[in-house]
């Protein structure tokens, strides 16, 4: 957090403050805290951890533990844009691998990581449930389906 901060620092921490005051004494609270803390920040940098371990009394060791092990925790920033390529058995046997392999090239990224502007991040994630339109990704809401890398450019320049 630190001197990088945008103005809303200080409002997003008092009101991660009031979140963890709210729930400090509620046994199994944790995965809630954490889940609120996302929402105001975006993901979950070690300095929001440090603060959650010390307002709730939890060892960081724990509070880590708990956001390395859940999927829907991230230790880094997402992008105003959230693109997901499935890499679940029907899109990897159709080419999912190589759309991937297209969008990292595109947006000089590796899956897990966000574009320098802050408008896309890269995931992979394992079957969405649209095998028939294989492969498929999703950004945000939004699901292509059928794609092969050179559909790549074309998508991303809508966004």
């Amino acid at each position: 957090m630190g001197n990088t901060c945008d103005c809303s620092c200080d409002e997003k921490l008092v009101k991660l403050q009031e979140i963890i005051a709210e729930n400090k004494d509620k046994q199994g609270s944790l995965i809630h805290v954490l889940h609120e803390a996302q929402l105001i920040y975006g993901y979950l940098p070690i300095e929001v951890q440090k603060i959650i371990a010390e307002g709730m009394n939890i060892p960081l060791a724990e509070v880590y533990g708990v956001v390395t092990f859940y999927a829907q925790f991230s230790l880094k920033p997402k992008g105003e844009y959230k693109i997901s390529v499935c890499l679940g058995t029907a899109c990897y046997v159709k080419g999912a691998d190589l759309v991937l392999d297209k969008l990292k090239e595109s947006l000089n990224i590796q899956v897990g990581d966000c574009t320098e502007d802050g408008k896309f991040s890269l995931d992979a994630c394992r079957c969405i449930g649209a095998c028939g339109l294989a492969p498929v990704l999703t950004i945000n809401n939004d699901v292509y389906g059928r794609l092969v890398p050179d559909d790549i450019p074309g998508i991303l320049a809508k966004y």
